[in-house]
């Protein structure tokens, strides 16, 4: 049996120190059981062995090893390395022999007790012998077996030391029945065991062993309780008596170390009785209290001068008595109900032993199998010549010429094992360079339709110049432009793409859709006779773009945003915004960064809607005005029936009581629409405008003046004549004031100037690092069209270009380098010193005009009607 003392590490207990226990391994449950001593009969705690891994550390020292489970994890101590290694050898094979087992048979069946022995030994023997890591251990009988319970629990420092304070209850049960058993096992000597017991042989030595075998594994008598544990040490002593030559030395000293075993359990159970008689004399003074409390009752009755004064005692009484009464009877119910548990815990007990008794049949069959298989041993140790003898010549060329076959066969297993082996590496290689084929392939597709796409764009381009040079051109000349005009029209833009291109970027350049995510119209809205024509060549574009950037820059980008978890400020961070967030990652980022810099107060946005109902704002008029105006190129904004009309009210309302200062300016509007296509959720649309007005834009930016929006149009000019002298020239040249276009810009962050795809990148580096990224992408989009600028001579024709031209810019990544790359440096102190200078400069001017004004106003008061 696998059972002995080991030193257990209390890890969570007040004392956290080494403990000795009695470990019993249970092969029912393949629980490893543990007692404080072997004469326990309630265990203090299992460890689930089936569920079980071990470790052996040699930095933890010798003998140290852990035993871990899903629920926490146990350190042991054995008395040498060879009891250590013993003991996670044999917990390893019971381990895989009790998961076999279930695998094949249910718990407590009949065919898991009737499985033949020698199978189930043979594949324990195959399991040990096929790990060729480590051999088998001998037993060390001094430490492990039955005859460990004979000797002493290692002695701790202090007899406080091994108490489980864990387990209180368990150890009073303990203590308990040991200070029962010893009473009854008392001699007139004092002894605990009775030594003439070992010494008598039985009549039946296979029932005893089976007996004895029965005890110590389950330590559950006939009658149905539990036997004692000395029981075990009684019979493990009588079986080593049992064993002819033992010198009468060693039998001495065995007795010499069972009396002082025995002397030592007196003294155990002395103090122990030494406990109860305390905790009798506890309980006398508990009812000494009582007594004198019913004293002190009837001394206050007889002392009571009126019978109203008693009658109230006896009331008190009666009271107590019916309290009393109530509390008997839950607990007499009570008592029924812990009867009703008996009897199901006396059937449960019954069902355990009838498995107990499976299990005794079953060891009687290993037992006798051992035996047999002993006696065969010593037959063929004792006379190997005629063992010899017995086999044959042929007999040895039989086994020879199997020998000789087995090693043929193992060859050719080696032989197929490396011909198979260099086949899967072929076949890996074929795989590998096919699929490096295919990306190429896919690649050189996409490749040739953003070439196909630049051609038909350039078609059309040629179309349009002839379109708007018809009134020139021949009747015949004109008819045939128009012509090829319709035909181009009418091609299918996605034309190869769905047979050529099989992954994700088909989908997303698919041009089927007239909106995009967000619900923005894929193509610009312009004049009626140049609509469609306009169209085809900015679809075309678009799809040439992404197509090019797709498998190089989109793809890498979607992977590292997909590896971001939990996010916080950093220099990676703000690089990976600037490229543009995914769709999938935009709503979450934009949450984030609103977060940080608005506390979102719990109720705060169903109070101020509370308080637009119950009150008409100034600016509700306003508000009703714009609605239809905002975002007229957006599915969910373009009908008055639109579901995001009412969100979008609800927010401009909130808001402008939010901030009675500014209340409502135009252009609100379409900031909130962005912010509610994104986030979705209202509330947070809110607090996304809340944190563009407030945090992002300088303070006065949507006043009646617009006095800060107008000194950013001021420096503006300024960088644009650092960064783009040449254009600024121009500009100058022929008188144009380019706040006229960028005004809008700065005031809405170019929402209805840029493609939805462009102007939410922008929006993305925007909410995350401020109007900074304004100044950059409004640099950028004059940069990106300069060539253009520069070959128009004429004012006019220049203002007509620039209301459109933002709108015809497809290749946002080239916008993005432009923005963060080729305008550097562009520090913020900067910024900040030309703003303070021109608003230093515009209140100047501002206070000069209000003094005109009023000196004009006084003049023309003087000179009278």
């Amino acid at each position: 049996r696998l059972c002995g003392y080991l030193n257990k590490l209390g890890i969570k207990g007040p004392i956290k120190t080494w403990k000795s226990r009695w470990f019993f391994y249970d092969e029912n449950k393949c629980h490893l059981l543990y007692y404080r001593t072997a004469q326990d009969i309630n265990p203090l705690g299992s460890i689930d062995i089936a569920s079980a891994s071990f470790d052996c550390k040699v930095e933890n020292g010798e003998g140290v090893f852990e035993i871990r489970t899903p629920s926490r994890a146990f350190t042991l101590k054995a008395i040498s390395k060879q009891a250590m290694m013993y003991w996670l050898q044999q917990l390893q094979m019971r381990r895989w022999e009790f998961c076999n087992g279930q695998s094949r048979f249910p718990v407590g069946s009949s065919q898991l007790v009737n499985e033949p022995l020698p199978g189930r030994t043979s594949r324990c023997c195959v399991y040990i012998d096929n790990e060729d890591f480590l051999p088998p251990v001998k037993t060390p009988t001094e430490a492990v077996g039955l005859k460990a319970a004979s000797l002493p629990a290692p002695q701790t420092f202090t007899a406080l030391q091994n108490i489980s304070l864990k387990h209180p209850w368990t150890e009073i049960q303990n203590t308990v029945y040991n200070i029962c058993g010893s009473k009854q096992l008392w001699g007139n000597n004092g002894n605990v065991f009775s030594f003439s017991e070992f010494q008598e042989h039985p009549e039946n030595p296979d029932e005893e062993q089976e007996e004895a075998g029965c005890a110590a594994k389950e330590g559950i008598s006939e009658d149905g309780r539990m036997e004692p544990r000395l029981n075990w040490v009684r019979k493990a002593r009588w079986m080593n008596s049992g064993f002819p030559g033992l010198p009468e030395e060693l039998s001495r000293e065995r007795n010499l170390i069972d009396k002082v075993s025995v002397l030592q359990q007196q003294i155990l159970t002395l103090t122990e009785e030494v406990k109860s008689q305390k905790e009798l004399v506890k309980l006398l003074h508990k009812a000494l209290e009582a007594a004198q409390q019913e004293k002190r009752v009837s001394s206050m009755y007889l002392a009571a001068a009126e019978d109203k004064d008693r009658l109230e005692l006896v009331r008190h009484k009666v009271r107590q008595i019916a309290d009393l009464t109530s509390r008997l009877e839950a607990l007499e119910q009570e008592k029924k109900e812990l009867e009703q548990m008996l009897t199901l815990r006396d059937s449960h007990i019954q069902e355990l032993k009838e498995h107990v008794q499976l299990l005794m049949e079953k060891n009687h069959a290993k037992q006798e199998v051992i035996m047999a298989l002993t006696e065969q041993m010593a037959r063929e140790l004792s006379d190997p010549l005629q063992e010899a003898n017995t086999i044959t010549a042929e007999t040895l060329y039989k086994q020879q010429e199997e020998i000789q076959h087995l090693k043929d066969d193992i060859d050719a297993y080696k032989t197929q094992n490396q011909f198979l082996n260099s086949e899967i590496h072929q076949v890996t290689r074929l795989w590998t360079s096919v699929a490096e084929n295919e990306k190429a392939l896919l690649m050189k597709c996409a490749c040739l339709q953003a070439q196909n796409c630049q051609m038909e764009s350039k078609y059309l381009m040629v179309l349009r110049k002839l379109q708007e040079a018809m009134p020139g051109l021949p009747s015949s000349h004109a008819e045939l432009v128009r012509n090829l005009i319709q035909e181009a029209l009418q091609w299918d833009v996605k034309e190869g793409a769905e047979e050529a291109l099989s992954f994700e970027l088909t989908s997303a350049l698919c041009l089927s859709s007239e909106y995009d995510e967000y619900g923005f119209m894929t193509v610009p809205d312009y004049e009626v006779e140049d609509w469609k024509l306009l169209a085809k060549i900015q679809a075309l574009e678009i799809k040439s773009n992404n197509l090019r950037s797709q498998e190089v820059v989109e793809k890498p980008l979607r992977d590292r945003w997909n590896s971001v978890g939990e996010l916080s400020p950093s220099a990676e961070l703000k690089s990976l915004i600037r490229s543009g967030i995914p769709v999938d990652h935009r709503q979450r980022v934009w949450r984030w960064i609103v977060s940080r810099h608005c506390s979102h107060l719990p109720d705060h946005y169903q109070r101020l809607l509370w308080q637009s109902k119950s009150t008409e704002h100034p600016a509700c008029r306003q508000i009703e005005l714009d609605l239809p105006r905002t975002l007229t190129n957006n599915k969910h904004f373009s009908s008055p029936t639109s579901q995001l009309i009412p969100k979008l009210r609800r927010v401009l309302l909130a808001f402008s009581w939010h901030n009675p200062a500014i209340g409502y300016c135009q252009g609100l509007n379409r900031l909130a629409a962005v912010a509610l296509l994104v986030l979705e959720d209202e509330e947070s649309a809110f607090w996304c405008l809340v944190h563009i007005v407030e945090n992002l834009m300088p303070a006065d930016y949507y006043s009646d003046t617009l006095i800060t929006s107008q000194v950013d149009q001021r420096v503006f000019k300024d960088l644009l004549s650092e960064k783009l002298p040449r254009l600024m020239a121009h500009f100058e040249q022929y008188r144009i004031d380019v706040s006229l276009i960028t005004f809008n810009w700065f005031l809405v962050v170019f929402v209805d100037s840029l493609v939805s795809d462009i102007l939410l990148r922008v929006w993305d580096a925007f909410l995350y690092e401020g109007t900074k990224v304004i100044f950059r992408y409004a640099l950028a989009i004059f940069k990106y069209n300069e060539e253009e600028i520069l070959r128009i001579h004429d004012s006019v024709e220049i203002y007509q270009y620039l209301r459109f031209f933002t709108r015809m810019i497809m290749d946002g990544r080239k916008l993005m380098n432009i923005a963060f790359n080729d305008l550097n440096p562009f520090p913020m102190k900067l910024l900040r010193n030309r703003r303070s200078m021109h608003r230093e400069e515009l209140e100047a001017e501002l206070c000069e005009l209000q003094q005109i004004k009023a000196a004009y106003v006084k003049e023309r008061a003087e000179q009278g009607p």
